[in-house]
């Protein structure tokens, strides 16, 4: 073979190694955004106003039942009331749009209408009192709610999702929920796990 033949060849096959790397390297970058579109959380619902649980509850760290004070004393977590978030926003940045708005509802006397983040169906029952007092973290079912500009739906909240959690050794104080379902032994050691009779979420 020729000087200049052989220098041809090793061009050309040159070439196909980059045209065939760049195509790899195509796929990949393809996949890899296909998955992270695929996986990625769903975007939370349009509030009727802008609300950053980041801000309140990450950057300035208000507690989660200072704005849902029910959630230690009933089923529901509740929502704040415009009365209690005026407690705040008569003085705190009170000339921004969102602000605005809100004090709107105030002066009407009507509540924030906002959208329903997280679902269960209606044959469900869920306490957040009995996972508050057990020392569940809001986090453990919301997600990190103090990164999260808009809310949205973190965790499935599927039966099989639930008892994943019941099932865990130290799930939930025995005292407070489980006594009943514990054997005696379990409490003679301080065991503890969260009910997995059907009755407990299923009234």
């Amino acid at each position: 073979m020729t000087q200049p033949a052989a220098r041809r060849r090793r061009k050309l096959t040159l070439r196909a190694k980059l045209f065939l790397g760049a195509v790899a390297l195509a796929l990949a970058a393809t996949t890899t955004i296909g998955l992270l579109t695929e996986f990625a959380p769903p975007p939370g619902p349009e509030q009727p106003i802008a609300f950053s649980h980041r801000l309140h509850a990450g950057v300035h760290q208000i507690d989660c039942l200072f704005c849902h004070t029910a959630a230690e004393r009933s089923s529901s977590a509740g929502l704040p009331s415009v009365e209690r978030c005026m407690a705040c926003h008569q003085y705190i940045a009170v000339r921004r749009p969102g602000i605005r708005k809100l004090a709107d509802f105030w002066e009407k006397q009507q509540p924030i209408p906002w959208v329903r983040v997280h679902w269960l169906p209606d044959f469900v029952y869920f306490s957040h009192k009995r996972h508050v007092r057990a020392g569940v973290e809001c986090q453990t079912c919301h997600g990190p709610v103090q990164q999260m500009e808009v809310v949205y739906q973190y965790a499935p909240l599927t039966m099989g999702w639930c008892l994943q959690c019941h099932q865990q050794p130290g799930a939930t104080p025995v005292n407070t929920i489980t006594r009943s379902t514990a054997s005696r032994a379990e409490l003679a050691r301080g065991a503890s796990r969260a009910p997995l009779d059907c009755v407990t979420c299923h009234k």
